[in-house]
């Protein structure tokens, strides 16, 4: 496995917000997460990032081994890049200055350099406003500037949580595209997102989150015409 996670508990002082849940994602396997708002699916993104701590269970990386519990800067040199709900961009510093920071442990300034290129091929709308503040990007660059930080340190694996959130619907289709070359280039993507039917059909397979635990898992194919979770999370 690329990510196995077993048996995750977290916990919010009392209230245990995701119960026993195991996963895996195997490499260059798009996985997909779906469910309602505040069934934790973004919990469980923040506790492999070393935000929220696990009360119990373990998390393994094929690079990194046991990663539960690390700080945040640690899981990010390990090879984990987070795309957090909301972008969560510096919206007073500059688009170059917002990648800069994602690659801030790169202190070689060629290896900096051929990261910040890559980013900027992949978008070049962000070359063209690098000296832009990023606050007065639209909502659809921001998002591409919140992935480009995640993807300056050569991640192994992204953690995509709510990528189209608030976003129009053109631009929605626009950061699907953008998953979907980066299955192609072989990424290997843990996605978390309210748009369930798009979710599922950029992904090879999905869970099924509700009140902390998982109630489905299969196949993206079967869960998109499986009559239960059309009902409840495809609008069918």
């Amino acid at each position: 496995m690329f990510l196995d996670v077993q048996d995750m508990h977290v916990r919010y002082g009392s209230v245990e917000a995701i119960r026993g849940v195991s996963f895996t994602l195997m490499e260059k396997e798009v996985v997909t997460i779906i469910g309602a708002n505040g069934a934790g699916k973004s919990t469980i993104l923040k506790a492999l990032m070393g935000i929220n701590r696990l009360f119990s269970g373990t998390i393994n990386t094929k690079f990194g081994g046991q990663i539960q519990n690390l700080p945040p800067h640690r899981i990010s040199r390990l090879g984990l890049g987070y795309i957090p709900e909301g972008r969560e961009i510096l919206s007073r510093l500059t688009v170059e200055d917002n990648l800069a920071i994602g690659g801030y442990v790169l202190t070689d300034r060629q290896i900096f350099k051929q990261r910040l290129d890559y980013v900027y091929d992949k978008f070049p709308i962000l070359k063209e406003r690098r000296g832009q503040l990023g606050g007065t990007l639209s909502g659809g660059e921001q998002q591409m500037l919140a992935i480009g930080r995640a993807l300056m340190l050569l991640p192994k694996i992204l953690l995509m949580d709510e990528p189209s959130l608030g976003l129009a619907p053109l631009v929605v289709s626009l950061v699907f595209n953008i998953i979907k070359s980066f299955r192609e280039e072989g990424y290997s993507i843990l996605l978390i997102e309210q748009n369930a039917k798009k979710a599922l059909q950029v992904s090879d397979r999905g869970y099924v989150l509700e009140n902390g635990v998982f109630v489905a898992k299969d196949r993206c194919q079967n869960l998109l015409t499986n009559e239960n979770i059309k009902k409840a999370y495809l609008g069918a």
